[in-house]
């Protein structure tokens, strides 16, 4: 978190310079991800004077992975916004905008973005010494990010989130937030995402981001999501109440607890092909009765079997931004719990 009063944003062009990363049939990522880092940066100064914008290149220029985040360690930065543009090598017609936070990727999908972003260290020096022999192209590599702690999970999803949000309403097609081992994130000692634009291998999605009009929506987009980001880092730092429909739950030991009305009407009957959250909290090799201890006078916990083992849950939402502050609120009780998503009454990865 930076020292001083002055809310410092580090925005990062990927790829640059020999690197241009993804390659399009008439534009190349790079020159994509620096037009709307510009943008973004622009938007942010004029929204916001008292914010220190620094950008990690403002040219065509190489530079190294490890850089980039030591850039935003140097500055003291309070946010880390990377941004790419994604491609896939089958399917022109794969499209819409994703963005991530720091994880182990729970999908071969996301592993593959992992894989194509973290190659630009291929092009630099001594890659092996710096990154400690990680191959960016084998899947075993990718294990470290399983044990890495990340104290700043939480506000990267709740900005990531903000960012999915609004390029919703600007009418992008929404492909989620999303958890992967990301090289350019994983030194940053401050929230951090990297956002995918779109696909340079859609042809339609290529034309859009090419224009300047294209450039100036996806710009847009994730500066409204800052100005939400920032008016909530704002109120928390000056003490005032953020909004919460938080309801007091008496716990077995009789002790208030402060958790989540789990369900909205909107949400007890989710649109078919809509991905639910869930927090997992407990597993156990036999089924526990409604009152059990063990969920620790929790209300209105859910079961799910799983390979022969009993599996429970606690509240639900179709929105990550909102089911990591439910998870956030019972972490004092249930310290293991974590994420779970489900479609259509299964268990899905995400």
């Amino acid at each position: 978190m930076a020292q001083s009063d002055k809310f410092t944003v580090v925005i990062d062009a990927g790829h640059g310079g020999k690197d241009p990363g993804a390659r399009g049939s008439k534009i190349n990522e790079k020159e994509i991800n620096l037009k709307v880092a510009l943008k973004l940066g622009n938007m942010i100064e004029q929204n916001h004077p008292e914010v220190k914008v620094i950008y990690t290149r403002s040219t065509d220029k190489f530079i190294e992975l490890d850089e980039r985040a030591n850039i935003a360690n140097r500055n003291k930065a309070d946010l880390f916004i990377s941004i790419h543009t994604n491609s896939v090598k089958r399917g022109s017609s794969v499209r819409g905008t994703e963005t991530y936070a720091l994880g182990l990727a729970r999908t071969d999908e996301n592993l593959e973005v992992a894989m194509r972003e973290n190659s630009a260290i291929l092009l630099e020096d001594d890659y092996k010494a710096k990154y400690e022999g990680f191959d960016p192209n084998s899947s075993e590599s990718y294990i470290i990010f399983e044990f890495m702690q990340n104290k700043h999970l939480e506000q990267s999803i709740q900005f990531a989130s903000e960012v999915q949000d609004c390029f919703t309403a600007a009418k992008r097609a929404d492909r989620g937030v999303r958890q992967a081992g990301f090289l350019v994130l994983r030194k940053t000692s401050m929230p951090s995402v990297l956002i995918e634009l779109g696909f340079i291998s859609n042809p339609s999605e290529e034309q859009f981001m090419r224009s300047a009009e294209g450039q100036t929506k996806l710009a847009s987009a994730i500066s409204e999501a800052f100005d939400r980001y920032k008016s909530a880092f704002d109120r928390k730092k000056s003490g005032l109440p953020v909004s919460s429909t938080a309801a007091a739950v008496k716990g077995s030991d009789n002790k208030t607890r402060e958790t989540v009305s789990e369900k909205t009407s909107e949400e007890v009957k989710p649109e078919k092909g809509k991905i639910v959250f869930k927090v997992q909290i407990l597993t156990s090799d036999k089924k526990l009765s409604s009152g059990s201890k063990y969920f620790k006078g929790y209300k209105n916990v859910e079961c799910f079997k799983e390979k022969g083992l009993y599996k429970y849950t606690y509240g639900e939402s179709t929105s990550f931004k909102e089911i990591m502050r439910i998870r956030r609120q019972i972490l004092k009780d249930f310290k293991d719990a974590f994420v779970v998503a489900f479609k259509d009454g299964q268990r899905v990865d995400y």
